[in-house]
C-alpha cells in the first residue's frame, strides 16, 4: 500500500541526500519545496511557514524525519515532529548521513531531533520513535528494501 508520508529535514544541509531517499519511489509523491519558494516562504515569517506545514501535514499517515548532521537544530524540523505527534500521526527517524551529496561527500551522524523533545509525561520523544540507521556501505539500497516496512512499523507502533 502506499502512504502518504511528509519528509522532515533540514533543508540547506540535506537536500540533495532526501531527493536521493524520495526517489526511491515507492511512496506517494510530494514535491519538494524549491530553495527560492523556501526562501520566500521564510521572508513571510513564522505563521506563513506553520501554516504551510500545518497544511501539508493534513492527510499524511506518517512523519518521516531524515536525520542528518544538523537536522536536531532545526526550529522547523522540531515545530513539524511535534505537530505530526501531537496530531496522531506515526513518526519515524532515517539517519541519512552516509547518503553522498552532489559533491560525493558523506556527512557526519547527527543527533536524533527527537531527543530535544520532552513530552508531557516526562519522557522523551526518543524513548518512542525508532531511528534507524542504515549501513555504511550501501546506504541507499538499505533504505529503498526497508523503507516501506520501516513506515508500516512506525503506523503500527502509534
Amino acid at each position: 500500500m502506499t502512504r502518504k508520508v511528509f519528509y522532515s529535514f533540514h533543508y540547506k544541509t540535506d537536500v540533495t541526500r532526501v531527493q536521493m531517499v524520495r526517489n526511491i519511489g515507492v511512496l506517494d509523491k510530494n514535491p519538494l519545496v524549491a530553495p527560492n519558494k523556501w526562501e520566500e516562504l521564510k521572508r513571510k515569517g513564522d505563521k506563513a511557514v506553520k501554516d504551510w506545514i500545518d497544511s501539508n501535514l493534513k492527510g499524511k499517515s506518517c512523519l518521516i524525519v531524515l536525520i542528518g548532521e544538523d537536522t536536531a537544530n532545526s526550529k522547523w524540523v522540531d515545530y513539524e515532529i511535534r505537530q505530526a505527534w501531537d496530531s496522531g500521526k506515526a513518526v519515524v527517524g532515517i539517519y541519512i548521513h552516509n547518503l553522498k551529496d552532489l559533491n560525493g561527500n558523506r556527512a557526519n551522524k547527527g543527533q536524533s531531533p527527537f531527543d530535544n523533545i520532552d513530552l508531557k509525561n516526562g519522557n522523551k520523544l526518543s524513548s518512542y520513535i525508532t531511528c534507524h540507521s542504515p549501513s555504511f556501505t550501501n546506504t541507499y539500497q538499505d533504505i529503498a528494501n526497508n523503507l516501506e516496512d520501516w513506515i508500516e512499523e512506525a503506523i503500527t507502533s502509534r
